[in-house]
């Protein structure tokens, strides 16, 4: 499984800071967001919205294909400076 963890509205809309995302050989970011989308339609909402980190880098083709146990990090936008 790929080892998601949620930070701020994400992880409120979730409801939980990490889950286990078990995803077919060949799945893509794509995937990932269409599964954790069907969640709610607050966590549809708010994924609209985020970025991705896989295991720290940041993803930006959704087009891209994650392994099992990497670590996809949801990162909605944050306000501050």
């Amino acid at each position: 499984p790929v080892t998601v963890r949620f930070f701020a509205a994400a992880r409120d809309a979730a409801g939980t800071e990490t889950t286990a995302l078990a995803l077919q050989p060949g799945s893509t970011l794509t995937d990932a967001i269409c599964e954790l989308s069907g969640q709610s339609d607050r966590m549809a909402l708010v994924l609209r919205k985020c970025t991705f980190l896989c295991d720290g880098v940041a993803v930006r083709d959704k087009a891209t294909v994650l392994q099992a146990h990497q670590t996809l990090d949801v990162l909605p936008p944050f306000a501050g400076g």
